[in-house]
C-alpha cells in the first residue's frame, strides 16, 4: 500500500517587515509587523495607512521567480490573485524581497524586505508599526522626481514653481514628520483586517 504524503501545517508567526520608498533621498521607510497569513490584499490596505498613502490609485505586487544565473525574474500578482496570496507564500526568510507598486502614472515602488521571523505571542496586535523615517510623499506630485522638485520648491520662494506648489499642498507640509504613535493609534492599537470570505 503506498503511503500518501500529508503536508505540515505552518505555524502562523510574526513577520518584521522594512518597507522603503525606492529613488526618493533621504530615505522614505518603516520598520513594522504583521501576521505570516496575512493576505497581498490586506498587506496593500496596511500600506497604504502605514506608509500614508490614501488608496486613490491602482496597486500591484511584484514577487521574486526563480533565480537565472544572477538575476531573478518576478511575477506581478493582480488584484484578484492577492486576496488567496499570504504572505508567508512569497517571504519565507530574511532577506526575502518583494515589491508593492503604487499609482502607476507616478511610479511609486516599495521595496519590502523581511528581517525577522518570530513566534506569535497569544495576545499581539497586528499590524504593528515599530519605527520608521519621514512623510509619505503628497498624492499626485509626479513621482520620485516630482517630489525632488517638490521640496526643493517648497523651501525656495524663488523657485518658480514655489507659489503653485505651496498653494497647491499647502505651507504645512513637513517632510521630516513621522508619528508612529498616530500610525498605531489608527490601527486602534490592534487592527484586524477583513479576511476573504471566498
Amino acid at each position: 500500500m503506498a503511503k500518501t504524503k500529508v503536508r505540515a501545517e505552518v505555524p502562523v508567526q510574526v513577520y518584521q517587515l522594512k518597507v522603503t520608498l525606492r529613488e526618493v533621498r533621504p530615505p522614505v521607510w518603516r520598520r513594522f509587523q504583521v501576521r505570516s497569513d496575512m493576505t497581498l490584499e490586506q498587506l496593500h490596505w496596511a500600506l497604504q495607512l502605514i506608509i500614508g498613502w490614501t488608496n486613490a490609485h491602482l496597486h500591484q505586487f511584484r514577487v521574486a521567480g526563480a533565480a537565472s544565473g544572477r538575476t531573478r525574474s518576478s511575477q506581478l500578482v493582480n488584484s484578484q490573485d492577492e486576496r488567496k496570496v499570504a504572505l508567508a507564500e512569497v517571504l519565507r526568510k530574511p532577506k526575502d524581497r518583494i515589491v508593492y507598486e503604487y499609482d502607476f502614472g507616478d511610479g511609486w515602488k516599495h521595496e519590502l524586505e523581511l528581517e525577522e521571523v518570530a513566534v506569535l505571542p497569544p495576545k499581539g496586535k497586528f499590524p504593528w508599526v515599530l519605527s520608521g523615517k519621514r512623510a509619505c510623499p503628497p498624492e499626485d506630485v509626479g513621482g520620485p522626481w516630482g517630489y525632488a522638485n517638490f521640496l526643493e520648491a517648497l523651501v525656495d520662494p524663488k523657485h518658480p514653481d514655489h507659489e503653485d506648489l505651496v498653494e497647491w499642498c499647502g505651507d504645512s507640509f513637513d517632510p521630516e514628520a513621522f508619528d508612529v504613535n498616530a500610525i498605531n493609534r489608527a490601527f486602534g492599537g490592534g487592527w484586524e483586517p477583513s479576511r476573504p470570505t471566498g
